[in-house]
Parts: structure tokens; sequence; C-alpha cells
């Protein structure tokens, strides 16, 4: 199995070379490319700091592993190595481990999660994986994350190309159980904006929402580590809508 692993925190993050270290402790071969810097809410742009210039890869060696910092976001990244621009197009794309859950409406913002539905609609399984822990809170325990995608990656690669899924990780030493989740209508995390005319701010933070049972902000608060199987792409039935008129 040849793997890329990619995030949005950025090439520097330590929850990059932990996935890393999940797919090599399977004997996999691992490439990494990563943003230069940090790309957090990206979702799926296929921006790069460059422009349309050629984007330059700044080739490293990190922690053991083979690496790419690349001036661009997770999803153009995602993209470039699955049509086999980084020298191979992968059996899998990994992204993460992000530095917070992605959860609820929040994945439709995270880049983390949209590095791996871009592979996905390239027919490329993706696993994006993110571990429960607050910028400013506790510390990251990597290897736990680690352990827990290391346990999910041999379901992904049972599952149909293109397959993308979803893995939430407790902050614990201790991790109860691996279990399917439905994404939760409501976040937690609620942010509020605050506008005086000249500028806006955004400010946010936990709320006491009771989390809806058998999704992943449930599961992770009984700690259990949460996995969902997304789809980026579809349409609604249209036998119910109503027909535009045309002409008008």
């Amino acid at each position: 199995m040849r793997v890329l692993v990619t995030n949005d925190d950025g090439i520097d993050s330590p929850g990059l070379y932990a996935l890393a270290r999940a797919a090599a402790s399977l004997d996999w071969e691992v490439l990494v490319a990563a943003p230069s810097t940090e790309a957090s809410g990206t979702g799926t742009s296929f921006a790069s700091t460059v422009g349309r210039a050629p984007i330059p890869l700044d080739r490293r060696v990190a922690e053991g592993f083979e690496a790419l910092a690349v001036p661009a976001h997770p999803s153009l990244i995602s993209f470039i190595g699955c049509l086999g621009g980084f020298g191979f197009k992968p059996d899998l794309v990994l992204s993460g481990v992000n530095l917070g859950a992605n959860t609820s409406t929040g994945i439709l913002h995270s880049g983390t999660v949209g590095a791996a539905l871009t592979a996905g609609v390239r027919g490329v399984s993706a696993l994006a994986v993110s571990l429960d822990v607050e910028w400013d809170g506790p510390k990251p325990l990597w290897d736990t994350a680690t352990e827990v995608s290391a346990a999910v990656l041999p379901t992904l690669v049972e599952m149909p190309a293109g397959s993308v899924l979803s893995l939430n990780v407790p902050n614990a030493e201790t991790v109860r159980g691996i279990e399917w989740a439905s994404i939760a209508p409501v976040s937690p995390y609620q942010v509020r904006v605050e506008a005086d005319g000249d500028s806006v701010r955004l400010r946010g933070g936990l709320t006491d929402l009771e989390p809806v049972p058998g999704t992943e902000v449930a599961w992770l608060a009984s700690g259990y580590a949460a996995l969902t199987a997304l789809h980026s792409v579809g349409a609604l039935p249209t036998s119910d809508l109503p027909s535009p008129a045309w002409p008008a």
C-alpha cells in the first residue's frame, strides 16, 4: 500500500506524523505532503499561496518520513497527489491528525475532512482523523490517535475504492472502543459574531447542548472513538420538487 498523508494544521504539526506512524505501523509506504503553513478551515479549497504560478515543493525528512511542504491548501494537495503529481497515485489518502474534533456541521469547513472528500471523488479511499482536544486545552495525546487510526485502516482497505471515513478520537489514555456514528445535527461548539460597523470578530465556545445519541459528539463524550462514513457530492430526488416555468 502506498499512502499520502496530509493535514490542514501544516507541515510542522505533530499530528501529521502521528498519522504517518499509523500507516507505517502496517508496513505501508508513506509520503507526507502538507501545507507549508496552517490551513485550517479551508474546506475543499483548491487555492495555493502562489496563485497560478508553478507550486514549489520543499523536500525534507521529518521524524523519519519523506515529506513535502507545499504552499497550498490540503484539498489541492490531495488532488495533486491523486493525479500522481508527487510521483505516484496513492492507494489511500490520510488526513490529520487534526488538533480538535471535526463533528456536526463543522465538517463542511474542515480542511482535514476536505482533503479526504477530494480524494474520494477521485476514486481514492481516504481517512480523516481528528483528536478531540481544544487548542488551549490539555496536552494532545497523539499516540492515542495513532493507535486508533491503525486499528481503523484495515477496515477502510476492505471498503470500495473512493470510500471516505471521518474518525474522531477522544483525547484519553484509554479509548473504550470504536463505534459507527451519525453526524450530529447541531455542534456543541457555537460561534457568534460581534460587529461594530468597522470590523467583525468571531467568538466561539462550547455549549451545554445535550448530545444526540448515536452521533459522533455523543460517542466522544462517552469515551469512544467515533467513525463516520461520508460522501461529498450528491443530488436530492427531484420527483417531489416543483418544476420551474419556462418561458417565464
